[in-house]
Protein backbone atom coordinates (compact mmCIF):
# COMPACT_ATOMS: atom_id res chain seq x y z
CA UNK A 1 0.00 0.00 0.00
CA UNK A 2 1.24 3.84 -0.80
CA UNK A 3 0.67 6.10 1.61
CA UNK A 4 -1.97 8.33 1.59
CA UNK A 5 -1.21 12.39 1.62
CA UNK A 6 -3.94 13.97 3.47
CA UNK A 7 -5.17 17.41 3.82
CA UNK A 8 -8.72 19.39 5.72
CA UNK A 9 -10.95 17.80 2.76
CA UNK A 10 -9.93 14.36 3.04
CA UNK A 11 -8.86 13.99 6.54
CA UNK A 12 -12.36 12.61 8.06
CA UNK A 13 -13.11 10.77 4.82
CA UNK A 14 -9.71 8.51 5.00
CA UNK A 15 -8.80 8.93 8.69
CA UNK A 16 -12.12 9.41 11.02
CA UNK A 17 -14.29 7.52 9.04
CA UNK A 18 -11.78 4.67 8.07
CA UNK A 19 -12.59 1.20 8.66
CA UNK A 20 -8.94 -0.26 9.74
CA UNK A 21 -6.04 1.36 11.91
CA UNK A 22 -4.84 4.20 10.57
CA UNK A 23 -1.22 5.74 10.98
CA UNK A 24 -1.00 9.28 10.45
CA UNK A 25 2.20 11.17 9.94
CA UNK A 26 1.93 14.81 10.71
CA UNK A 27 5.49 16.39 9.77
CA UNK A 28 6.70 19.56 7.01
CA UNK A 29 8.75 19.27 4.62
CA UNK A 30 11.30 21.82 6.19
CA UNK A 31 11.69 19.47 8.93
CA UNK A 32 14.41 17.25 9.48
CA UNK A 33 13.38 14.62 12.08
CA UNK A 34 10.51 14.18 9.65
CA UNK A 35 12.84 13.19 6.82
CA UNK A 36 14.64 10.86 8.67
CA UNK A 37 10.97 8.86 9.65
CA UNK A 38 9.96 8.97 6.06
CA UNK A 39 11.83 5.70 5.17
CA UNK A 40 10.02 4.09 8.10
CA UNK A 41 6.72 5.71 7.37
CA UNK A 42 7.12 4.22 3.76
CA UNK A 43 8.37 0.79 4.72
CA UNK A 44 5.03 0.45 7.11
CA UNK A 45 2.94 1.45 4.84
CA UNK A 46 4.47 -1.35 2.20
CA UNK A 47 4.46 -4.02 4.99
CA UNK A 48 1.35 -3.69 6.49
CA UNK A 49 -1.58 -3.45 3.78
CA UNK A 50 -4.17 -3.86 6.92
CA UNK A 51 -3.09 -0.34 8.39
CA UNK A 52 -3.75 2.96 6.33
CA UNK A 53 -0.45 4.69 6.88
CA UNK A 54 -1.08 8.63 5.81
CA UNK A 55 0.52 11.76 5.96
CA UNK A 56 -0.52 15.19 7.01
CA UNK A 57 1.91 18.50 6.38
CA UNK A 58 0.67 20.59 9.16
CA UNK A 59 1.64 23.59 7.46
CA UNK A 60 -0.85 23.28 5.01
CA UNK A 61 -3.61 21.42 7.49
CA UNK A 62 -2.70 23.57 10.47
CA UNK A 63 -6.32 23.48 11.96
CA UNK A 64 -6.28 19.64 12.03
CA UNK A 65 -2.88 19.72 13.62
CA UNK A 66 -4.03 22.19 16.12
CA UNK A 67 -6.80 19.89 16.71
CA UNK A 68 -5.03 16.70 17.64
CA UNK A 69 -2.74 19.07 19.82
CA UNK A 70 0.64 18.30 17.66
CA UNK A 71 3.09 20.86 19.05
CA UNK A 72 6.53 19.28 17.73
CA UNK A 73 6.87 17.31 14.78
CA UNK A 74 7.32 14.44 13.66
CA UNK A 75 4.31 13.47 15.58
CA UNK A 76 2.15 10.35 14.83
CA UNK A 77 -0.94 9.28 15.96
CA UNK A 78 -2.62 5.75 15.93
CA UNK A 79 -6.29 6.66 15.00
CA UNK A 80 -9.01 3.08 15.58
CA UNK A 81 -12.66 3.75 14.84
CA UNK A 82 -12.09 7.48 13.87
CA UNK A 83 -10.21 8.09 17.13
CA UNK A 84 -6.53 8.84 18.20
CA UNK A 85 -5.13 6.17 20.61
CA UNK A 86 -1.51 6.78 20.63
CA UNK A 87 0.98 9.30 20.02
CA UNK A 88 4.19 9.32 19.59
CA UNK A 89 6.33 12.63 19.49
CA UNK A 90 9.80 12.72 18.17
CA UNK A 91 11.48 10.19 15.55
CA UNK A 92 10.93 6.71 16.66
CA UNK A 93 11.91 3.03 16.30
CA UNK A 94 9.70 1.22 13.61
CA UNK A 95 9.46 -1.52 16.54
CA UNK A 96 7.64 1.10 18.88
CA UNK A 97 5.07 2.26 16.07
CA UNK A 98 4.28 -1.13 14.60
CA UNK A 99 3.63 -2.65 18.47
CA UNK A 100 1.19 0.19 19.11
CA UNK A 101 -1.28 -0.64 15.49
CA UNK A 102 -1.99 -4.32 16.85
Amino acid sequence: MSVTILDESNFEQEILQADKTCLVDFFATWCGPCKMMAPVIDEIASENPDVKVAKLDVDEADEIAEQYGVMSIPTLIVFKNGEAVKTFVGVQSKEDILAALK
